[in-house]
């Protein structure tokens, strides 16, 4: 459940300041309403045609409240609203409070005082009523469903929205890793074994004592030996060969995966004066009977 909680200021920036300060705590800035009765603290968000007076039917509260915060605001009061779960309504009179906000029973006797009959200027006339709901830290609170109440007396039928949320999963394709192959040229040290051919020239002497024969009359003429020595030496080539490939190549397969999230709805809960409650939403429909708490 929700409430609303209205405060009213002498000033514009204590207003706002609450306005933060409430913000601050956790409460949505769309729940926090400030509607300034000074030209100078009014924005285009609560400038409404109606003057004062037809801002104030978008607030629930008794209309005897409704003057006494109109007149709040004719004589340059700043009124500050807030929309809040139950949990965050202590902290948030505290805020309020804390940032000076009026006691509008004290500044209604004031201003009976003074003369002020209780019907707000510019107002119609005020009806007969024995609602009261301004406590003495003029605060006034309301229920959510006290407030959508309002809203179909004052204004006619009004519908809320009811959203749900719905899961697409669609597919993208991304990136989830590269394989590149690269060839260089690398060099190593390599020996292999040859075997080689050396040749080598040896001059022998021996003696000889024989008698000179017929085939040895040359003797005395010149004569020359001659012999070369050889030595083999390592020769090398190289010959390149293909010895293996490297190639790439892509394999696809299909897999099925299941993606899990949230999805959010509205759900409704419609309450009536006589305690009926009925509770709808995308589960289906459940209604009961609560205690009726008055406002």
């Amino acid at each position: 459940m929700t409430q609303t909680i209205t405060a009213m200021y002498d000033t514009y920036p204590e207003a706002t300041a609450a306005k933060a300060k409430l913000v601050a705590l956790g409460i949505p800035e769309v729940g926090v309403r400030i509607l300034s009765g000074s030209e100078a603290g009014t924005s285009s968000a609560t400038t409404h045609e109606e003057g004062m007076w037809g801002s104030l039917k978008e607030f629930f509260m008794p209309e005897e409240d409704r003057h006494v915060h109109a007149e709040g605001l004719h004589r340059g009061g700043t009124m500050l609203t807030a929309t809040v779960e139950d949990g965050y309504a202590e902290r948030t009179y505290d805020i309020l409070e804390e940032h000076g906000s009026i006691d509008m029973d004290e500044r209604e006797a004031s201003w009976r005082k003074d003369g002020w009959s209780g019907q707000a200027t510019g107002a119609p006339a005020m009806a007969a009523t024995t609602a009261t709901s301004t406590e003495s830290t003029g605060l006034h609170a309301a229920s959510s469903t006290g407030n959508v109440a309002a809203h179909g007396t004052a204004q006619g039928t009004e519908y809320i929205p009811v959203v749900e949320e719905r899961l697409n999963v669609g597919k993208r394709m991304v990136d989830s890793g590269r394989v590149r192959v690269r060839t260089y040229a690398a060099e190593k040290a390599v020996s292999e074994n040859v075997t080689l051919r050396d040749e080598t020239v040896h001059v022998d002497r021996r003696v000889v004592d024989r008698a000179v024969t017929p085939g040895d009359m040359a003797l005395f003429e010149d004569k020359v030996i001659e012999a070369t020595e050889m030595r083999e030496q390592a020769v090398v080539s190289k010959e390149a060969r293909v010895v293996g490939e490297v190639g790439i190549r892509k394999e696809a397969s299909d897999r099925v995966e299941t993606v899990t999230d949230k999805v959010r709805h509205t759900e409704v809960e419609v309450t009536d004066e006589r305690g009926n409650v009925e509770r709808t939403g995308t589960a289906g429909i459940a209604t009961g009977t609560v205690p009726h708490k008055p406002l």
